[in-house]
């Protein structure tokens, strides 16, 4: 099952993240949110850390207006804690 909180319109930038195998939270930026969730599935084009934490589900997206500003989001998103990154997950809220 594919959970994005906001629909993520195809060729646009936008935030995500995934919930590795173990548990475990990755947060990434992307032009192409199904093309980038099925690399990280793969074998292929993943992130390095995703590769032995597959498979990965969707968890959070969020669309942002230019590269500059995902960017900027997943940055924001990354110095979260685990247990903040789980309530901006449950509550489909802003960082």
């Amino acid at each position: 099952m594919m959970l994005i909180h906001r629909p993520v319109a195809e060729n646009t930038w936008c935030v995500y993240m995934v919930r590795c195998s173990d548990g475990t939270l990755y947060t990434g930026i992307t032009k192409n949110l199904e093309k980038r969730i099925e690399a990280h599935n793969s074998g292929r084009d993943g992130a390095r850390y995703t590769r032995s934490r597959r498979p990965v589900r969707l968890v959070y997206a969020k669309q942002a207006g230019s590269k500059t500003a995902a960017a900027r989001l997943e940055y924001r998103i990354k110095k979260l804690k685990r247990s903040q990154k789980n309530e901006l997950i449950n509550r489909k809220g802003e960082v």
